[in-house]
């Protein structure tokens, strides 16, 4: 078992909420396009794809069961009824249709307004055909919901008179058992034909109730069957193209815009492309010595506002200040933004001009300097493949590119020491580490780190303060074997770890 070193700062999250921002608001090209698809599609399905002729009306319907405080367990067990093949087969009927109610009962839907109104939307060939469906419908449904209470009241109506019927024998059989007895003076006799007196009056009482019941049980359908009736006519339902080709664009655009960020995220987080100077900084071991928006292509590079003029001119000056200062060779290696890099390139060149001849080793993966018209006078290109040959007279700077597919041994010719030129979001983490691994290993340093298009809210720190510095480490290796030392002095020998004892016989 052995002992490690820990580290003091704190462990990464797992998604980083900042970054993932950063990277969807950059990536806005996508959710906006595919919001502006959204709109335009449902704009277009609106015109090339309209809403069928329909019909509405409105069915007051009344139940036997009602009660103020019911939750609407009625009215949905009549818009269940309506989508039933019995109402949809008498309204087929009535329009003399032979359509069969299996496919009818796609074209209409019932939907409960309140606990006794019932509204009824039918589609049709044509506006005429669906106010005649509605109407169909809507005779069906009243047919049908009164046909239900008629037979509903006379079953109840039939239990009551066969109650009172039965009543009635048993009257019938007291009558007769009152009439066989003769008065006398027994007592028992006397209790006997009390009680069947009291049973008669019983008798006749329920009676004439079962009597008032089956009547009221008659006299209620009447009302039932009247207050059940269509309140609004069937009528056609006016379609605003305008108004439908809106809301199916705000639906659209709603829809493509949520698309859009989560295809977004999604790619950010599978991506793990660095978009933040702190991010950045740390995976290449570098700081972030400048930041410069993109060069765009033909005349509208020439128009610059004056804040990316003055970046410029402080980046240019920086860079010519570290070219006089070094005693080996410097190179601008571009990752993702070849066009910015060249122009940086010519900027630095021209302001050496001034004191001698410069050289421009040309390693880019395209055409970007020698075709180059801006070319400053006194300042010559030469192909990275003649870098070996180039005598040092006057000043050299090397450009070449760190992108995939680059020979890494070739690099050493274009300069001991480099700046590393890259676009915000375009290499992934682990390029980032090969890059600064691979400079390391070429015993390259790494002097800073242009971000090209950074993101204008970030607002996090470029500079590294603490921890190894990998790409670093290749220039204090040269300074030291420069010197002879063979070993910085600011380095410490590495030692072994110690080994803890596992148990107490090992420690014996």
């Amino acid at each position: 078992m052995t002992t490690g070193k820990t580290s003091d700062s704190p462990a990464a999250p797992l998604l980083d909420l900042q970054a993932l921002v950063v990277a969807v608001r950059r990536r806005r090209r996508l959710w906006s396009s595919m919001a502006l698809l959204g709109l335009l599609l449902g704009a277009a399905m609106a015109v090339l794809m309209p809403p069928p002729p329909s019909a509405v009306a409105k069915v007051l319907v009344t139940h036997q069961a009602d009660q103020p405080n019911d939750t609407g367990t009625l009215i949905r067990t009549d818009v269940a009824l309506l989508g039933t093949t019995r109402i949809a087969d008498q309204a087929l009927r009535a329009l003399k249709s032979p359509e069969k109610p299996e496919d009818f009962i796609r074209d209409y839907r019932g939907t409960g307004l309140t606990n006794n109104l019932l509204q009824i939307d039918v589609t049709g060939a044509s506006d005429a055909e669906a106010v005649a469906r509605a109407k169909a419908l809507a005779d069906a449904f009243i047919a049908d919901h009164v046909r239900r209470m008629q037979e509903a009241a006379k079953a109840e109506a039939k239990a009551l008179l066969d109650q009172r019927d039965r009543m009635r024998d048993e009257l019938t059989q007291v009558n007769k058992a009152i009439g066989d007895r003769t008065p006398g003076k027994d007592p028992k006799a006397s209790a006997s034909i009390e009680s069947l007196f009291a049973r008669r009056a019983e008798l006749n009482s329920r009676i004439a109730d079962f009597d008032q019941r089956a009547a009221e049980a008659r006299t209620g359908t009447p009302k039932l069957i009247a207050g059940t009736q269509i309140v609004d006519a069937p009528r056609a339902v006016r379609h605003s193209l305008p108004k439908a080709a809106v809301t199916n664009g705000v639906i659209g655009l709603v829809l493509g815009l949520v698309l859009g960020l989560a295809l977004a995220a999604v790619g950010t987080v599978v991506a793990d492309r660095p978009v933040l100077r702190r991010e950045i900084a740390a995976n290449l071991g570098a700081s972030v010595i400048a930041e410069l928006r993109s060069t765009p292509r033909g005349p509208a590079g020439l128009w610059q506002s004056r804040r990316t003029r003055a970046a410029h001119e402080r980046l240019t000056a920086t860079l010519v200040r570290t070219v006089r200062g070094s005693a080996e060779p410097v190179s601008l290696l571009e990752l993702g933004c070849a066009r910015s890099t060249g122009v940086i390139a010519l900027n630095v060149a021209a302001a050496l001009a001034a004191e001698g001849p410069v050289v421009v080793v040309d390693g880019l993966p395209g055409p970007e300097l020698a075709d180059s018209r801006q070319r400053p006078e006194g300042v010559s290109v030469v192909g990275g493949e003649h870098a070996a040959a180039v005598q040092q007279q006057g000043h050299r700077l090397g450009v070449g590119s760190v992108a995939p597919g680059t020979a890494w041994l070739d690099l050493q010719y274009l300069g001991g020491q480099t700046v590393l030129v890259v676009r915000a979001g375009h290499g992934s983490a682990a390029w980032l580490h090969t890059v600064a691994r691979q400079l390391a290993e070429q015993r390259i340093a790494v002097t800073g780190v242009v971000l090209i298009d950074p993101d204008p809210r970030d607002r996090t720190d470029g500079t590294l303060w603490d921890g190894p510095h990998t790409a670093l480490r290749g220039h204090y290796e040269r300074l030291a074997r420069q010197n002879g030392t063979g070993r910085p002095r600011t380095e410490r020998p590495s030692m072994p770890a110690a080994r803890v004892p596992d148990s107490d016989q090992e420690a014996r």
